[in-house]
């Protein structure tokens, strides 16, 4: 989907301007934090953890304009806890990051 990355290039070279090392450090820092919720809500053994790793994940695809990431993560919200299709659909995304 070109328009959801090239929504997080814009919204990361903002952010960095000019320096190439920092863009870079930006997506990895976006990436990683983002796959440490997936790696939550895949653990989660309870509605309560689910909902704080999905809206965290929401909250950080929302800072950085990742809208696909951020639908999804309301999805998690929405649907139910533990759903490991959400969580499948989640990790496509993001992977459309790297």
């Amino acid at each position: 989907m070109a328009f959801e990355s090239g929504a997080l290039d814009a919204t990361l070279a903002a952010a960095a301007g000019d320096d190439a090392a920092l863009l870079s450090e930006l997506r990895s820092a976006f990436l990683d934090s983002a796959m440490r919720q997936v790696d939550l809500l895949g653990r989660s053994r309870c509605d309560g953890n689910w909902t704080v790793a999905a809206m965290r994940l929401k909250g950080l695809a929302a800072s950085f304009h990742a809208e696909e990431v951020m639908n999804l993560a309301q999805a998690a919200l929405d649907g139910v806890p533990g759903d490991p299709a959400v969580i499948r659909q989640i990790t496509t995304a993001l992977q459309k990051f790297c």
